[in-house]
């Protein structure tokens, strides 16, 4: 199987990576709070086929206050980004009561109706503002 990183360009260090991080979310139309990385190490995008990698020191856990979410965020995190979609995602989890199902894909309304949508593996689909994601949140 091809190396899915070849052709992509890299940024490495927390701050050339975060910069990569939001600005992949921006040009693809997702909200700039989506991803609350920690110590960045490194930052991917190929953008032939979207495939987006981040690695980061530390796992971290994030409570999106606005909808009382708490989601984990791995060392490693990979998907497939397009138009207000990632795809094929692997390193995201939200909890729900005492489980940790994997997110696997976040699409963003298209035309905007303020909603973004998370599916999990197991076909399950949770819908929230999209304003529970912007910066800062």
């Amino acid at each position: 199987m091809a190396d899915p990183k070849a052709g992509g360009v890299v940024s490495k260090g927390e701050e050339e990576g975060k910069k990569m991080a939001f600005s992949i979310l921006e040009e693809f139309g997702m909200p700039m709070g989506l991803l609350p990385l920690g110590e960045v190490v490194e930052v991917g995008f190929v953008k032939q086929t979207g495939y987006m990698w981040i690695v980061q020191k530390n796992k971290v856990e994030h409570m999106f206050k606005m909808i009382s979410k708490l989601v984990s965020y791995d060392t490693n995190i990979t998907g497939l980004v397009e138009k207000n979609k990632i795809r094929k995602l692997k390193g995201v989890k939200a909890k729900e009561l005492i489980l940790w199902p994997p997110v696997n894909e976040i699409t963003v309304d298209d035309p905007p109706t303020g909603k973004i949508h998370f599916k999990s593996l197991a076909g399950v689909t949770k819908t929230f503002p999209v304003d529970a994601f912007a910066a800062g949140q």
